[in-house]
């Protein structure tokens, strides 16, 4: 590949690419050259080079190197002061005599690559049987899960795609997106409206006879819901409601929950809301035709709200790039695979279970926020500071997967995918419980809420007040997210 390139940059060069040396891990290549560049040395000589060439730029030329291997080099890389870009891997499958142009592939080096584990490839034949000709909703289908769910399902050709969103803006991106790839091959409905409005829900219901629902409409920002717990309520809880009573009555064939980690012994006003909404779908699986199941995961690497465009924001801004705490550790997947999992799970589910993401490691966030900067070719604490502000409202430094240690794999079949066994609860209570909470939401009763949270989700702590305040934020910090 390190050939073909320089090759091609004798006579196509548009990026002015002045190649000073090469590096190799093949001792017995150290010393020789190829077109007249000097192999200089290895891996493990990445930063003397770096300062000895006063090289600006690494490009990491290995299209077929496996996931362990690429995060080690691009580890060694990203603490000397250059920028880093990389050949895709995509470029390993394609013949050599049938590469147009390998420069113009060259790409930035992006976080999932850092993250050094290996991607998550499911069989789509098995996801695609149950999706084609079927009518599928998704709510929320605007969002970042949910526009991922829509593109993926859309491959499986479903006699009709409804995307359900109340942001207009982000229901028009993904309607345009399967447009311009699909043209008139997808049967495509969007539908402008909210999963709080059961009168909107019910017309839609009695125009399509809906197949299989995936539910990804929620509000999801912690330290917001800490502050407007009503509307945590009224759209989480009374929409998954609101929305799970539908699928009942009108004998939806599959309904699959997109849930989160943080419902997980829940410490904030979101994560308790989405417990309850896992709650909501297991009472119902016990009593409905309509298979009912949940799959819960961790973050996703550029979802709307991810901490990673922001720090992005912040580097680009010249700093200080703000981390909560310096111990606080995330699980991080890609948008695609969680949703591929979460396809898997839903062809596997036969009612009432509750699917648990593999996520892998969690990752420190102070990990994440020093590689971005050093992606960006700067210096953590000398070009870009890094301050440390204090947990959020409802923030954990680290969050669970499983409520118990009830979970097993041997039920799917697939080693990333868990099915946690449900927790038994009283479910007239439960349901007195909800009616009442509704009512709290709607009159605004923000003590009454947390009070009948505390009830219908033992496991939900209130954080302490020391950990509530922002009194350790910085001024520019609070005005930019706060206001």
């Amino acid at each position: 590949a390190t050939a073909l390139l320089l090759e091609e940059l004798e006579s196509n060069n548009p990026n002015n690419y002045f190649v000073r040396c090469i590096i190799d891990d093949d001792k017995t290549k150290i010393g020789r050259a190829m077109f007249k560049i000097n192999i200089v040395g290895d891996t493990t000589n990445v930063l003397e080079i770096s300062v000895k060439y006063e090289i600006q730029l690494i490009i990491l030329v290995i299209p077929s190197i496996d996931k362990e291997k690429k995060r080690r080099i691009l580890d060694i890389c990203s603490k000397t002061k250059c920028k880093l870009k990389i050949l895709p891997e995509f470029c390993s499958l394609i013949p050599y005599d049938k590469i147009n142009s390998l420069s113009e592939k060259i790409r930035d080096v992006q976080l999932e690559d850092l993250l050094g584990r290996k991607q998550i490839t499911l069989d789509c034949k098995l996801t695609r049987h149950y999706l084609t000709d079927k009518v599928v909703l998704v709510t929320g289908g605007g969002g970042s899960i949910g526009s991922e769910l829509s593109r993926q399902i859309a491959c499986c050709f479903p006699s009709k795609l409804i995307i359900l969103d109340e942001y207009e803006n982000n229901a028009y991106d993904i309607q345009q997106n399967l447009l311009y790839k699909y043209g008139d091959r997808l049967n495509l409905e969007i539908e402008i409206a909210s999963v709080r409005d059961g009168k909107k829900l019910e017309k839609v219901f009695l125009s399509n006879e809906i197949d299989i629902i995936f539910h990804a409409a929620a509000h999801k920002h912690v330290p917001l819901m800490e502050h407007n717990p009503e509307e945590a309520v009224k759209n989480n809880i009374i929409g998954t409601y609101n929305i799970v009573s539908m699928a009942d009555k009108f004998k939806v064939e599959k309904f699959i929950l997109i849930s989160t980690d943080k419902a997980v012994n829940p410490t904030s006003i979101m994560g308790a809301t989405k417990r309850i909404c896992e709650m909501i779908v297991q009472l119902y699986s016990k009593h409905s035709n309509t298979n009912f199941s949940a799959a819960r995961f961790g973050n996703v690497l550029g979802s709307n709200g991810s901490v990673i465009p922001l720090f992005k924001q912040q580097i680009k801004e010249g700093g200080p790039v703000t981390i909560t705490h310096e111990e606080i550790t995330r699980y991080f997947m890609t948008i695609p695979e969680a949703v591929q999992l979460v396809l898997r799970a839903a062809s596997l589910s036969k009612g009432g279970e509750i699917f648990v993401l593999d996520m892998g490691e969690p990752v420190k966030i102070k990990d994440l926020a020093y590689n971005l900067i050093r992606l960006s070719g700067l210096i953590p604490e000398e070009d870009i500071k890094v301050e440390y502000i204090g947990l959020r409202p409802g923030e954990k430094l680290y969050e669970e997967l499983l409520i118990t240690n009830n979970a097993s794999q041997s039920e799917t079949g697939i080693s990333k995918i868990f099915i946690e066994k449900p927790i038994e609860f009283d479910e007239k209570q439960f349901l007195e419980i909800l009616e009442k909470m509704m009512v709290a939401a709607k009159n605004k009763e923000k003590e009454k809420i947390i009070s009948l949270i505390e009830k219908a989700v033992p496991s939900y702590k209130i954080m302490s007040k020391g950990q509530e305040n922002f009194y350790n934020v910085p001024q520019s910090y609070k005005q930019g997210i706060i206001k």
